[in-house]
C-alpha cells in the first residue's frame, strides 16, 4: 500500500515536472514523452523568473519599501505626523485599509472611465502590422484557402438558385479579391501592379 502510494506521488510529482517544462498548450509532447535538452529547460525557466518577479517580487519589494521610506523618512522626522502614526505598524495597516481600495479604483478608472487604456489598444493597434498582413501557420495554410472556397461556393450556390443580385455579388468578388491578395503577397493592401512595379525596382 505504501509502495503503490508513492509511487502514485513520484508520478504525480513528475507529472507537475513536465507540466511546467514542456506546458498544457502541448499535449504531443506528453504523449510521446520528450524529453527536454538543458538549453530549453534554462529558457522557460528564464521566462517565468521574469514574470514572477517583474509581477509579484517586484510589486511586493516596492510596496513594502515604499511604507518603510514614507515612514522613517518623512514620518518620523515630523512630530505632528508622529503624534499621528506613533507606530510603524499603524502606518502599514492604514497604508494597507487605504491603499488597496485606492489602487482599485486606480486601475477601474484607468480601464473603465478614461481615455488611458482605449489609447494604448488604438496604438497597439496602429502599430500592429498583422492586422493587415496574414499570419504564418494555420492562417496561411488553411483559413485563408478555405475562406477563398467557401467564397467561391457561395457564389455558385447563389446563382444556381437565382438569389444573386449585382450588388452581393460586387460585395463578394471584392472580399475574394483581397483574400487572394492576402494568400498571394501576405498583406490585403498590396495589389499584383504593385507588387510588379516593386520587384522591377
Amino acid at each position: 500500500m505504501l509502495g503503490s502510494t508513492h509511487v502514485s506521488s513520484t508520478r504525480n510529482v513528475q507529472g507537475l515536472f513536465n507540466l511546467f517544462l514542456i506546458g498544457a498548450a502541448q499535449p504531443s509532447l506528453h504523449q510521446k514523452g520528450v524529453r527536454l535538452n538543458l538549453r530549453r529547460v534554462l529558457f522557460r525557466s528564464w521566462y517565468y523568473f521574469r514574470i514572477g518577479y517583474a509581477t509579484y517580487l517586484t510589486f511586493l519589494l516596492g510596496f513594502v519599501s515604499t511604507i518603510v521610506t514614507v515612514y522613517y523618512l518623512a514620518i518620523n522626522n515630523i512630530p505632528l505626523l508622529k503624534l499621528i502614526f506613533p507606530s510603524f505598524w499603524l502606518f502599514s495597516i492604514l497604508a494597507i485599509v487605504v491603499g488597496v481600495p485606492l489602487a482599485i479604483f486606480s486601475g477601474y478608472f484607468h480601464f473603465k472611465r478614461s481615455q488611458a487604456y482605449s489609447s494604448e489598444v488604438d496604438i497597439g493597434v496602429e502599430a500592429n502590422p498583422y492586422y493587415y498582413k496574414i499570419i504564418p501557420g494555420k492562417e496561411k495554410d488553411i483559413t485563408i484557402p478555405f475562406t477563398i472556397a467557401s467564397i467561391d461556393l457561395s457564389l455558385a450556390m447563389a446563382k444556381k438558385l437565382g438569389v444573386l443580385t449585382l450588388e452581393i455579388e460586387s460585395e463578394y468578388h471584392q472580399a475574394r479579391e483581397k483574400y487572394v491578395r492576402l494568400a498571394k503577397h501576405g498583406d490585403y493592401r498590396i495589389s499584383d501592379a504593385s507588387s510588379e512595379s516593386c520587384k522591377k525596382s
